[in-house]
Protein backbone atom coordinates (compact mmCIF):
# COMPACT_ATOMS: atom_id res chain seq x y z
CA UNK A 1 0.00 0.00 0.00
CA UNK A 2 1.65 3.55 -1.00
CA UNK A 3 1.31 5.49 1.97
CA UNK A 4 -0.12 8.43 0.07
CA UNK A 5 -2.01 9.25 -3.01
CA UNK A 6 -1.37 12.38 -4.82
CA UNK A 7 -3.59 14.21 -7.47
CA UNK A 8 -2.07 16.84 -9.23
CA UNK A 9 -4.53 19.67 -9.89
CA UNK A 10 -4.39 22.62 -12.48
CA UNK A 11 -5.51 25.20 -9.53
CA UNK A 12 -4.78 26.91 -6.73
CA UNK A 13 -6.23 24.78 -4.16
CA UNK A 14 -4.75 21.34 -2.46
CA UNK A 15 -7.47 19.60 -0.86
CA UNK A 16 -5.80 17.98 2.49
CA UNK A 17 -7.27 14.50 3.91
CA UNK A 18 -5.11 13.02 6.71
CA UNK A 19 -7.76 10.70 8.08
CA UNK A 20 -9.82 9.15 5.74
CA UNK A 21 -7.13 6.10 4.95
CA UNK A 22 -8.06 2.69 6.58
CA UNK A 23 -4.36 1.35 5.83
CA UNK A 24 -3.08 -0.44 9.30
CA UNK A 25 0.08 -2.72 8.31
CA UNK A 26 -0.41 -6.58 9.69
CA UNK A 27 2.11 -5.94 12.53
CA UNK A 28 0.42 -3.04 14.00
CA UNK A 29 -3.01 -4.42 13.19
CA UNK A 30 -1.76 -7.45 15.11
CA UNK A 31 -0.87 -4.76 18.33
CA UNK A 32 -4.41 -3.60 18.02
CA UNK A 33 -7.14 -4.83 20.33
CA UNK A 34 -10.80 -5.22 18.88
CA UNK A 35 -11.60 -1.55 19.90
CA UNK A 36 -8.46 -0.17 18.06
CA UNK A 37 -8.99 -3.07 15.11
CA UNK A 38 -13.07 -1.34 14.36
CA UNK A 39 -11.51 1.80 13.34
CA UNK A 40 -14.32 4.01 14.60
CA UNK A 41 -12.35 7.19 14.37
CA UNK A 42 -12.17 7.46 10.73
CA UNK A 43 -12.68 10.49 8.71
CA UNK A 44 -15.09 8.07 6.83
CA UNK A 45 -15.72 8.49 3.07
CA UNK A 46 -14.20 12.23 3.20
CA UNK A 47 -12.62 11.41 -0.16
CA UNK A 48 -16.44 10.30 -1.47
CA UNK A 49 -17.83 13.43 -0.15
CA UNK A 50 -15.36 16.13 -1.87
CA UNK A 51 -14.92 14.44 -4.73
CA UNK A 52 -16.17 16.22 -8.31
CA UNK A 53 -16.40 19.35 -6.08
CA UNK A 54 -13.79 21.44 -7.19
CA UNK A 55 -12.26 20.24 -10.66
CA UNK A 56 -9.09 21.51 -11.02
CA UNK A 57 -8.22 21.04 -6.91
CA UNK A 58 -5.12 18.88 -6.08
CA UNK A 59 -5.82 16.17 -3.37
CA UNK A 60 -3.14 14.74 -0.89
CA UNK A 61 -4.45 11.72 0.74
CA UNK A 62 -3.10 9.92 3.22
CA UNK A 63 -4.03 5.50 2.90
CA UNK A 64 -3.34 4.91 6.48
CA UNK A 65 -4.50 4.63 9.66
CA UNK A 66 -4.32 7.83 11.75
CA UNK A 67 -3.87 4.75 14.49
CA UNK A 68 -1.03 3.65 12.93
CA UNK A 69 0.15 7.78 13.10
CA UNK A 70 -1.95 10.89 12.95
CA UNK A 71 -1.17 12.46 10.14
CA UNK A 72 -2.52 15.80 11.64
CA UNK A 73 -0.56 15.39 14.58
CA UNK A 74 3.01 17.73 15.68
CA UNK A 75 5.70 15.12 14.96
CA UNK A 76 7.06 16.30 18.35
CA UNK A 77 4.07 15.54 20.07
CA UNK A 78 3.22 18.50 21.61
CA UNK A 79 -0.35 18.59 22.04
CA UNK A 80 -2.77 21.02 19.77
CA UNK A 81 -5.53 21.80 22.58
CA UNK A 82 -3.14 22.12 26.22
CA UNK A 83 -5.40 21.68 29.23
CA UNK A 84 -7.90 19.79 26.92
CA UNK A 85 -8.83 15.84 25.72
CA UNK A 86 -7.10 14.99 23.09
CA UNK A 87 -5.29 11.81 20.84
CA UNK A 88 -1.85 12.11 20.25
CA UNK A 89 0.74 11.42 17.52
CA UNK A 90 0.19 7.96 18.06
CA UNK A 91 -3.03 7.78 20.00
CA UNK A 92 -3.51 5.64 22.82
CA UNK A 93 -7.28 5.56 23.41
CA UNK A 94 -10.20 6.48 20.75
CA UNK A 95 -12.60 8.94 20.95
CA UNK A 96 -14.60 7.62 22.82
CA UNK A 97 -11.37 7.10 26.10
CA UNK A 98 -11.41 3.57 25.17
CA UNK A 99 -7.79 1.57 25.04
CA UNK A 100 -6.83 0.65 21.13
CA UNK A 101 -3.86 -1.17 21.92
CA UNK A 102 -3.35 -5.05 23.03
CA UNK A 103 0.49 -4.19 22.57
CA UNK A 104 1.28 -0.40 22.74
CA UNK A 105 4.04 0.85 20.43
CA UNK A 106 7.11 1.77 22.34
CA UNK A 107 9.06 5.22 21.24
CA UNK A 108 11.23 3.61 18.70
CA UNK A 109 8.53 2.16 16.85
CA UNK A 110 7.11 5.37 16.59
CA UNK A 111 9.67 7.38 15.64
CA UNK A 112 9.80 4.68 12.67
CA UNK A 113 5.91 5.11 11.97
CA UNK A 114 6.70 8.55 11.66
CA UNK A 115 9.50 8.30 9.00
CA UNK A 116 7.82 5.74 6.82
CA UNK A 117 4.21 7.48 6.97
CA UNK A 118 3.90 10.97 8.81
CA UNK A 119 7.00 12.28 6.92
CA UNK A 120 6.28 10.83 3.47
CA UNK A 121 2.70 12.27 3.79
CA UNK A 122 4.30 16.36 4.71
CA UNK A 123 6.64 15.90 2.28
CA UNK A 124 4.08 14.66 -0.29
CA UNK A 125 2.05 17.99 0.86
CA UNK A 126 5.03 20.17 1.21
CA UNK A 127 6.04 19.42 -2.49
CA UNK A 128 1.99 19.85 -3.75
CA UNK A 129 2.22 23.49 -1.87
CA UNK A 130 5.78 24.39 -3.71
CA UNK A 131 4.52 23.56 -7.21
CA UNK A 132 1.00 25.05 -6.89
CA UNK A 133 2.83 28.12 -5.18
CA UNK A 134 5.05 28.79 -8.28
CA UNK A 135 2.22 27.84 -10.33
CA UNK A 136 -0.19 30.66 -9.26
CA UNK A 137 1.52 32.85 -6.74
CA UNK A 138 -0.20 31.33 -4.10
CA UNK A 139 -1.62 28.23 -2.73
CA UNK A 140 -4.84 27.32 -0.31
CA UNK A 141 -4.78 24.03 1.45
CA UNK A 142 -8.17 23.23 2.72
CA UNK A 143 -8.18 20.45 5.21
CA UNK A 144 -10.86 18.26 5.38
CA UNK A 145 -11.73 16.41 8.19
CA UNK A 146 -15.07 15.25 9.48
CA UNK A 147 -15.80 13.24 13.37
CA UNK A 148 -19.05 11.63 15.34
CA UNK A 149 -21.37 14.46 16.29
CA UNK A 150 -21.30 13.44 19.67
CA UNK A 151 -17.92 12.64 21.72
CA UNK A 152 -18.22 13.38 25.47
CA UNK A 153 -14.61 12.72 26.10
CA UNK A 154 -13.77 15.51 23.63
CA UNK A 155 -16.74 17.89 23.87
CA UNK A 156 -19.94 18.24 25.65
CA UNK A 157 -23.23 18.10 23.75
CA UNK A 158 -23.69 17.89 19.63
CA UNK A 159 -21.48 19.06 17.78
CA UNK A 160 -21.90 22.37 14.98
CA UNK A 161 -22.78 20.74 11.73
CA UNK A 162 -19.44 22.38 10.08
CA UNK A 163 -16.47 23.66 12.03
CA UNK A 164 -14.21 26.28 10.81
CA UNK A 165 -10.90 26.94 11.88
CA UNK A 166 -8.02 29.08 11.45
CA UNK A 167 -6.73 28.77 14.65
CA UNK A 168 -7.65 32.47 15.46
CA UNK A 169 -7.35 33.97 12.20
CA UNK A 170 -3.60 33.46 11.95
CA UNK A 171 -3.27 30.81 9.11
CA UNK A 172 -5.21 32.28 6.39
CA UNK A 173 -6.34 35.82 4.67
CA UNK A 174 -8.99 37.28 7.19
CA UNK A 175 -10.83 37.53 3.58
CA UNK A 176 -11.08 33.92 2.97
CA UNK A 177 -12.04 33.05 6.40
CA UNK A 178 -14.67 35.45 6.17
CA UNK A 179 -16.26 34.10 2.52
CA UNK A 180 -16.48 30.36 4.18
CA UNK A 181 -18.07 31.81 7.31
CA UNK A 182 -20.48 33.75 4.83
CA UNK A 183 -21.41 31.27 3.08
CA UNK A 184 -21.88 29.04 6.09
CA UNK A 185 -24.11 31.11 8.09
CA UNK A 186 -26.24 32.23 4.85
CA UNK A 187 -27.09 27.66 3.87
CA UNK A 188 -30.53 26.85 5.35
CA UNK A 189 -30.55 24.14 7.60
CA UNK A 190 -26.81 24.19 8.69
CA UNK A 191 -25.10 24.95 12.36
CA UNK A 192 -21.93 26.01 12.26
CA UNK A 193 -19.00 27.11 14.41
CA UNK A 194 -15.63 29.35 13.39
CA UNK A 195 -12.79 28.46 15.77
CA UNK A 196 -15.20 26.41 18.29
CA UNK A 197 -13.90 23.40 19.75
CA UNK A 198 -11.16 22.70 16.42
CA UNK A 199 -9.45 25.04 15.64
CA UNK A 200 -7.22 24.08 13.05
CA UNK A 201 -4.78 20.77 13.22
CA UNK A 202 -0.92 20.95 13.17
CA UNK A 203 -1.55 20.69 9.26
CA UNK A 204 -3.13 24.23 9.08
CA UNK A 205 -1.35 25.90 12.10
CA UNK A 206 1.79 24.37 10.24
CA UNK A 207 1.42 25.19 6.93
CA UNK A 208 -1.00 28.28 6.89
CA UNK A 209 1.73 31.41 6.60
CA UNK A 210 -0.48 33.86 4.96
CA UNK A 211 2.01 36.53 4.75
CA UNK A 212 4.39 34.20 2.72
CA UNK A 213 1.32 33.09 -0.16
CA UNK A 214 0.29 29.78 1.69
CA UNK A 215 -3.43 30.11 3.35
CA UNK A 216 -4.51 27.42 5.48
CA UNK A 217 -8.11 26.14 6.55
CA UNK A 218 -9.90 23.19 7.95
CA UNK A 219 -12.90 22.41 8.08
CA UNK A 220 -14.73 19.58 10.07
CA UNK A 221 -17.50 17.97 9.77
CA UNK A 222 -20.44 16.10 11.63
CA UNK A 223 -20.77 12.56 10.15
CA UNK A 224 -24.18 12.80 10.97
CA UNK A 225 -25.04 15.21 8.06
CA UNK A 226 -23.73 12.75 5.75
CA UNK A 227 -23.15 9.33 6.61
CA UNK A 228 -26.16 6.95 7.35
CA UNK A 229 -25.38 5.97 10.77
CA UNK A 230 -22.35 7.50 13.27
CA UNK A 231 -21.67 3.20 13.89
CA UNK A 232 -20.66 0.41 12.28
CA UNK A 233 -20.41 -0.12 9.38
CA UNK A 234 -20.57 3.96 8.64
CA UNK A 235 -22.18 3.47 5.56
CA UNK A 236 -21.84 6.64 3.13
CA UNK A 237 -25.48 8.13 2.68
CA UNK A 238 -26.00 9.66 -1.03
CA UNK A 239 -29.11 11.16 -0.34
CA UNK A 240 -27.73 13.22 3.14
CA UNK A 241 -24.62 13.73 1.31
CA UNK A 242 -26.46 16.01 -1.51
CA UNK A 243 -27.22 18.78 -0.03
CA UNK A 244 -23.64 18.94 1.88
CA UNK A 245 -22.08 18.80 -0.67
CA UNK A 246 -23.76 21.18 -2.46
CA UNK A 247 -22.67 24.08 0.51
CA UNK A 248 -19.17 22.05 0.11
CA UNK A 249 -18.55 23.22 -3.53
CA UNK A 250 -19.74 27.07 -3.03
CA UNK A 251 -17.12 26.74 -0.33
CA UNK A 252 -14.39 25.68 -2.80
CA UNK A 253 -15.25 27.71 -5.53
CA UNK A 254 -15.46 30.48 -3.31
CA UNK A 255 -12.08 29.40 -2.12
CA UNK A 256 -10.37 29.27 -5.69
CA UNK A 257 -11.91 32.42 -7.01
CA UNK A 258 -10.36 34.89 -3.84
CA UNK A 259 -6.89 32.95 -4.69
CA UNK A 260 -6.53 33.30 -8.40
CA UNK A 261 -7.27 36.85 -7.40
CA UNK A 262 -4.47 36.33 -5.01
CA UNK A 263 -7.11 36.79 -2.34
Amino acid sequence: MTPVTVIRGRGPVILGQPHSGVYVPPPVYAQLNDNGRALADTDWHIDRLYQGLLDRASVVRANFHRYVIDANRDPCGRSLYPGENTTGLVPAVSFDNRPIWRSPPDAAEIDSRRRQFHARYHRALRQEIQRVRQRHGVAVVYDCHSIRSQLPFLFQGRLPDLNIGDNGGSTCAPALSAAVAGLCRRATGFSWVSNGRFRGGWTTRHYGRPGAGVHAIQMEIAQVRYLESEAAPFRYSAAKASELRGLLQQILVQIESLALGAI
